[in-house]
């Protein structure tokens, strides 16, 4: 049904479309253009890095798990003159063993220290599977906020490609005005050199033609305009930037097709994203709980050490403190637990269940404008589609009333103002031909970028 109500539109877009455009260059396909834009487009170029900067930071995070082996050698010349008392060691602090004696001694002492400390956090309970699953869904996050710009960025080139079309197709329309006008223009300068019309029309004739010239200078503007955007997101000439006009008519063919595609909004790039962020801040609320956990650890150390000072305190000459002169070694394994981290836990833990419940708020808040922006695009379309059943009839009707104007001025029947009342007329029912054609296609692709499903759109162009 909804194929034989466009029947006569069709036929009649076909008649134009096959006058105005004979003639037209090479024209750049929607679908071609949004490859190129998924290619080359900076903002794209951007967010890939971005993700490859997340999957290095998981990958660094997955090897948590190694354990520390520090190398430590010195040597080091000084006093051993201490004294008797304990204190507290911040950081590392110079130490003297057994240096304590009656009367103080500012001899000389060379020693010489080699250490191999090995120390591994060999279990934390679940910590570093938290750990890398929490980085993976960073990882998650920044892929679909790339998702989100490419759908975006697809969004934003599908709307100025079809404004492109809609001005090149006034631009078309315009030209057609302006072969009326010098038309009018010729018939009125004969005219009025046979006394048959006053001088005067001549001048209301330039100054329509010039006003249809201004306006055409004005569309070329904003289509160069157009052009300029889209190629430098997509890499293109922008002269090469042409838009394919039989996209509106391969879509007035298949819209009963077009009806029938199905909504996949679960699986749109905004919901995707915002799920994203959900499932990361709950992946982080069980790294809050699992950080706070007890940790076994696993400790090692084998050091040698050489000293110019004898087991009797006899101070020896500097060269016999080169070389180890005692090897030791030490293994341990240790629990290390701070019970105020119970409280620490519960605060942190509670924070980040606050943000996860405002992830899903936000999901469930785009879900809700889906659906909603999902039934106004549908009457959107349709509206469309009723304005552009009876835009014919005004289009048709607006020519025969222009040529029935013309043929009685030249005839000295009527004068100038309605004549060009007529122009205007025509003129006008040509341009919302054009604003209607724009208006169903916009709305459309509309529908297709709430319902998610703009790829099977543009693969019905093919």
């Amino acid at each position: 049904m909804l194929r034989l109500k466009l029947g006569g539109f069709i036929i009649l877009q076909m008649l134009m479309s096959g006058t105005i455009y004979a003639q037209a260059p090479k024209s750049l396909s929607l679908k071609m253009l949004l490859r190129k834009v998924s290619q080359t487009a900076p903002t794209l170029q951007t967010d890939s890095s971005a993700i490859l900067i997340k999957e290095a930071q998981a990958r660094e995070t997955g090897f948590n798990w190694l354990p520390n082996l520090k190398l430590n050698y010195q040597a080091n010349l000084g006093t051993n003159n201490n004294v008797g008392g304990p204190y507290f060691s911040y950081g590392i602090v110079p130490s003297n063993a057994r240096g304590v004696r009656d009367e103080s001694n500012a001899t000389t002492v060379l020693s010489n220290l080699g250490i191999a400390a090995f120390d591994w956090e060999v279990y934390n309970f679940g910590g570093y599977q938290a750990q890398n699953k929490a980085a993976a869904a960073e990882v998650d996050i920044q892929k679909s906020q790339y998702a989100q710009s490419k759908f975006s960025l697809e969004t934003f080139t599908i709307d100025n490609y079809l404004q492109l079309m809609r001005l090149q197709e006034l631009e078309t329309i315009q030209l057609l005005n302006i072969d009326r006008n010098q038309e009018i223009r010729q018939s009125i300068r004969a005219l009025a050199r046979s006394g048959i019309r006053p001088g005067v029309d001549t001048s209301i004739a330039e100054a329509e033609l010039s006003k249809s010239r201004l306006n055409y200078i004005e569309l070329t503007s904003q289509s160069r305009q157009i052009q300029l955007k889209l190629s430098a997101i997509s890499g293109l000439p922008y002269e090469t930037i042409i838009p394919d006009t039989t996209t509106e008519r391969k879509l007035f063919a298949q819209s009963a097709e077009l009806r029938m595609i199905n909504t996949d909004t679960l699986n749109h790039p905004l919901v995707n994203y915002y799920r994203s962020l959900y499932n990361s801040s709950i992946t982080r609320e069980n790294l809050v709980k699992k950080s706070y956990n007890p940790k076994i650890l696993f400790q090692a150390a084998v050091w040698g050490r050489g000293a110019s000072l004898d087991a009797d305190q006899n101070f020896k000459p500097l060269h016999s403190g080169w070389g180890f002169q005692r090897e030791n070694y030490l293994v341990g394994l240790g629990v290390t637990f701070n019970l105020f981290d119970l409280k620490r836990r519960q605060v942190k833990l509670s924070t980040q269940k606050l943000a996860s419940q405002y992830a899903l708020n936000k999901l469930y808040e785009q879900r809700t404008l889906l659906s909603a922006s999902a039934a106004q695009a549908d009457a959107g379309v349709s509206a469309a589609l009723d304005r552009l059943n009876e835009i014919p009839k005004q289009l048709k009707a607006a020519n025969a009333a222009y040529r029935q104007k013309f043929s009685l001025y030249k005839n000295g029947l009527t004068d100038i103002i309605e004549l060009n009342a007529a122009l205007n007329l025509l003129y006008r029912a040509e341009t919302d031909l054009v604003s209607a054609r724009y208006s169903y296609v916009q709305a459309l692709f509309q529908k297709a970028v709430i319902e998610n499903q703009v790829s099977t759109i543009i693969n019905l162009l093919n």
